[in-house]
């Protein structure tokens, strides 16, 4: 058949999803990407882009609804860019998530045979999100809009009412600081020109304490004009612990300040985490998903397999939940994380908790865990939860020789996890298995732990 033309209207059946969540479809033979659909539609597909070897297109028609297409329940879904499979049933994707898992493990890290436990899928699949930013920005007719960009746009923001991933809580909240930022007259930050003041709204939610932050990011310290969003906010739910305000005078759009002024509260919400309590502030890195992260780092500690004798490196270790719950069954963590202001928060929380046993230490882990076996630091076991990047390749090859005698590997990018997975087992370990867990239920991410063991150890 000849290559199809833009604009051309196909009729095709869904087969697979890709790693994003679009539908992949065939018209004699040529691949179709499509945004929307499902395994077992049938479809008429708009083509919108053409390649010599595939195509995008967009849904024109379903002529047949798979049987895993459910209503999905929220208003803005297809618009927005946050969920991608609220139109899914939710046993589906956990299907389709175990199956990228799998998949990644053959195709990309050779690695057959392998044995991929049954993904644990979360029991709440609604409001289960305790942060959430939302973009302040100008409206195509509004003067101010609060809400998240629209799916694969970044110059378009959908005014947001209501979320449905994050509780009702967070949605008065919401409500509250867009009436307020109305009623003030408070300009909104323009991208080219600089001018404007209000960037983003961020806000948090202590699962287990109840504890609410609000934080909201500006172009410039705007202290009078927002103090009193402290006690409008607080007037609305006793439980807003934290209003906060980060300055982010830079062009890069990030919810990220280069300082920060304190409008009401304390700096920091807590959280509860396996019997701990964490201090969370607006710039803190905390899972997103709180009652998932307990069973996610249940099953770390158990993978860990510790006696009370060894010594532990927590690579990549953030705010120190992991090295901190490790340290319970350890005689020594060490946690080597790249961002100072991480392991700022993690000494707190370990002081927070008595904790005595763990040294956090800034720096990259290619540069630093190389340094520490120049030293002939040894450990018997690493725990590592690199970014989505995964692992750079000098970190990867001083972990191999290190030579623990355990890895368990949490990774939240099956691509990248089963590539580093590959040149661990050829470096010499074992991969004993592999665990998926949903974290985000309603989008196409997919976490992991893998637990590997050293050859002849």
């Amino acid at each position: 058949m000849a290559r199809p033309k833009r604009g051309e209207i196909l009729s095709l059946t869904i087969d697979d999803l890709a790693f994003g969540g679009e539908g992949v479809g065939r018209a004699d033979g040529y691949v179709v990407f499509v945004p929307g659909g499902l395994p077992g539609d049938r479809l008429r597909v708009r083509l919108v882009q053409v390649r010599s070897r595939f195509g995008r297109g967009i849904i024109d028609t379903v002529e047949q609804p798979s049987p895993e297409r459910v209503e999905a329940p929220c208003p803005y879904f297809g618009r927005c860019g946050g969920c991608r499979l609220q139109h899914m049933a939710y046993p589906a994707q956990l299907a389709f998530k175990a199956k990228q898992v799998v998949d990644a493990l053959e195709r990309l890290g050779g690695l057959k045979g392998i044995e991929v436990r049954p993904i644990i899928g979360a029991e709440e699949t609604f409001g289960y999100r305790n942060k959430m930013e939302f973009t302040v920005a100008r409206g195509a007719k509004e003067p101010m809009v609060v809400g998240l960009h629209e799916a694969d746009r970044y110059d378009s923001v959908l005014d947001i009412e209501r979320c449905l991933l994050q509780s009702d809580r967070m949605n008065a909240l919401l409500a509250e600081a867009r009436a307020f930022f109305a009623e003030r007259g408070l300009t909104v930050y323009e991208q080219d020109s600089g001018d404007g003041l209000l960037r983003f709204l961020m806000l948090r939610e202590g699962t287990h304490t109840g504890e609410l932050m609000a934080n909201v990011v500006t172009s410039a310290p705007a202290v009078s004009e927002l103090a009193p969003l402290a006690q409008r906010l607080q007037a609305r739910d006793a439980g807003t612990t934290s209003v906060v305000m980060n300055v982010n005078p830079k062009k890069a759009s990030v919810a990220v300040g280069v300082e920060e002024h304190l409008l009401g509260g304390r700096d920091h919400i807590r959280e509860g985490v396996g019997g701990l309590v964490f201090q969370v502030s607006a710039s803190s890195f905390f899972q997103t998903n709180t009652r998932q992260a307990e069973r996610l780092f249940a099953l770390v500690l158990d993978s860990a397999g510790l006696t009370g004798t060894e010594t532990v490196y927590d690579l990549y270790s953030g705010t120190g939940a992991i090295s901190l719950l490790l340290a319970r069954r350890a005689r020594w963590v060490y946690g080597i994380e790249v961002a100072q202001a991480a392991v700022d928060d993690a000494g707190v929380n370990a002081a927070a908790n008595a904790i005595t046993n763990c040294t956090f230490v800034c720096g990259e882990v290619r540069f630093v865990l190389p340094s520490l076996i120049a030293k002939g630091a040894t450990a018997e076991v690493v725990v590592a939860d690199p970014p989505r990047a995964g692992f750079h390749p000098k970190a990867l090859h001083a972990l191999i020789t290190l030579g623990a005698r355990r890895i368990v590997y949490v990774s939240c990018n099956p691509t990248t996890l089963a590539r580093d997975l590959g040149e661990l087992v050829r470096g010499g370990y074992r991969l004993e298995w592999v665990q998926p867990v949903d974290m985000f239920p309603h989008t196409p991410h997919i976490e992991a732990v893998a637990r590997l063991e050293r050859v002849g150890s």
